[in-house]
């Protein structure tokens, strides 16, 4: 754990704390689960989900490293897109060490089960010391500065087209529903955050059906500057017909070496319309050298490694600028025209 932390506060020197005037988002390694920071303009918070249990407290540890490199001493909300333990399973590590003003959640669990009744109780404890928002498809999560909306939960997706979408997907086609999903992954709340005129999408796990409900016939999210894999690139999910709607300029995959990053996945975000680079967590061994980002877009390329993020920091005009956390590799994105 001293090496650990030794390696994330040497890596922090070089990176700039949260700039004014910016959105600021952090994908923060924890080994396959999902945490992704927020820092709105306003210097307000967001975090989604919060890694793993255990660990001697290894992803708390690295979210709280994360948050005070970037200025943050109090998440302003958590939320957590669903209750599995590589999203929810982090959070009494997490409370103990920072302070959290907001829960937001779908609701209650759908899986039941020795594991899924621990794991969901050990969170509404942590939880109900705070406040706590239930949010459906189509509400607003009330961030100062930026524009979170809500376009997933409980199953459940948005009816109607966002402002300058709606418009017919070629791309639904050759794309066919698969098996419903009955666990907590197609319960997801999913997200799409506005700064301006950039966009970026965060699904958690959202399952196949329900992206599939996002994008045909009708694409009713438009398109985004910044796309993080659904699902930690798994084949479960990545729809191309929304993938290749949504059109990203950049990809982030919060994969782990063996969690995630999936062949048939890896090669749908890599070959999508208007893709200029794709950056990701962990190397994917589950997937091609091809469908693989090049060495420098990825924070850990030693399998045996496992330390770092990925910052992307955006620009109300749209331009935005990704960060290696490792190499300290920074490409910018002017705006689009």
């Amino acid at each position: 754990m001293r090496k650990l932390l030794l390696i994330v506060s040497l890596l922090f020197l070089s990176v700039p704390l949260h700039a004014a005037g910016t959105l600021d988002i952090y994908f923060i390694d924890v080994d396959g689960g999902q945490s992704t920071l927020y820092v709105s303009p306003s210097g307000e918070s967001m975090l989604v989900d919060t890694g793993w249990p255990g660990f001697n407290g290894r992803d708390a540890t690295r979210i709280v490293a994360v948050a005070k490199a970037a200025g943050v001493t109090r998440l302003n909300y958590v939320v957590i897109t669903h209750f599995h333990v590589d999203h929810v399973g982090g959070v009494p590590q997490l409370a103990e060490l920072m302070p959290i003003g907001t829960f937001v959640d779908h609701g209650q669990s759908i899986e039941t089960g020795k594991a899924a009744d621990d794991l969901y109780h050990s969170y509404v404890e942590v939880r109900d010391r705070a406040s706590h928002l239930i949010v459906r498809a189509g509400d607003r999560i009330p961030i100062d500065g930026i524009d979170v909306k809500v376009v997933s939960s409980t199953g459940q997706t948005i009816l109607h087209p966002l402002p300058g979408a709606g418009q017919p997907n070629s791309f639904c086609a050759n794309v066919k529903p698969r098996e419903l999903d009955p666990t907590e992954n197609a319960q997801s709340v999913g997200m799409l955050i506005t700064y301006g005129k950039f966009r970026t999408i965060d699904l958690g796990d959202l399952t196949w059906n329900k992206e599939l409900a996002l994008a045909c016939p009708d694409n009713k999210l438009g398109t985004v500057d910044v796309y993080l894999s659904t699902h930690h690139g798994l084949a479960a999910s990545n729809n191309p017909a929304l993938v290749d709607a949504l059109m990203p300029r950049v990809a982030i995959t919060n994969n782990g070496a063996t969690k995630g990053g999936a062949a048939e996945a890896m090669h749908t975000i890599h070959n999508c319309p208007g893709i200029e680079d794709v950056w990701q967590l962990h190397y994917a061994r589950n997937a091609s050298k091809e469908d693989n980002a090049p060495e420098p877009f990825i924070v850990n390329v030693d399998q045996d490694a496992s330390v770092g993020w990925i910052k992307v920091s955006a620009a109300a005009d749209g331009g935005f600028t990704v960060t290696n956390s490792r190499n300290g590799m920074t490409k910018t994105y002017t705006p689009r025209p």
